[in-house]
């Protein structure tokens, strides 16, 4: 692997908070990485009970100032809600997506600019937005949506 490839991975890896791998003596072993508290840094969003955190696999780095909204769907699955527009910050993150108290059991959907994001990179991007739609059960629960983002792609999943 080069180490331009490596020095992207161990970025995504640390901004997921997955273990890092590194090879030594003909094995592949794990590092576990320390929490962001213990490093010293701030996790504005520790009390939101909804996140995100947006990284660009282009750059390997966060994807900072991009558009995003929060909506609830409402009236029975007939209409959409908007409850917060934002932008990601510098780490790719939307600290206070979702106030403590103001979490409902039903349907959420978070809309991701990513056209915006990527014309601002000078870059063309197959995907002009991207919708991630999903439910909440439980009103005491945190909620971690990541989502891994390029021009032609992009993955998402329930994080922790």
């Amino acid at each position: 692997m080069s180490s331009r490839a490596a020095l992207r991975l161990r970025t995504l890896q640390g901004h997921l908070g997955s273990p890092e791998l590194v090879w030594t003596q003909g094995w592949l072993q794990t590092l576990i990485p320390v929490p962001l508290m213990a490093q010293g840094r701030s996790m504005e969003s520790v009390s939101s009970p909804l996140t995100t955190h947006v990284l660009d696999t282009v750059s390997g780095l966060p994807a900072q100032g991009l558009c995003l909204r929060l909506s609830r769907l409402e009236d029975h699955g007939q209409q959409w809600t908007e409850l917060r527009k934002s932008y990601t910050n510098p780490d790719g993150r939307c600290p206070g997506l979702l106030p403590p108290g103001q979490v409902k059991t039903g349907t959420y959907k978070l809309s991701f600019d990513t056209e915006g994001y990527w014309k601002e990179r000078g870059q063309e991007s197959f995907y002009p937005y991207v919708e991630v739609v999903f439910t909440i059960t439980n009103e005491t629960h945190k909620f971690h949506v990541p989502l891994l983002l390029s021009p032609w792609s992009y993955t998402t999943y329930r994080g922790s």
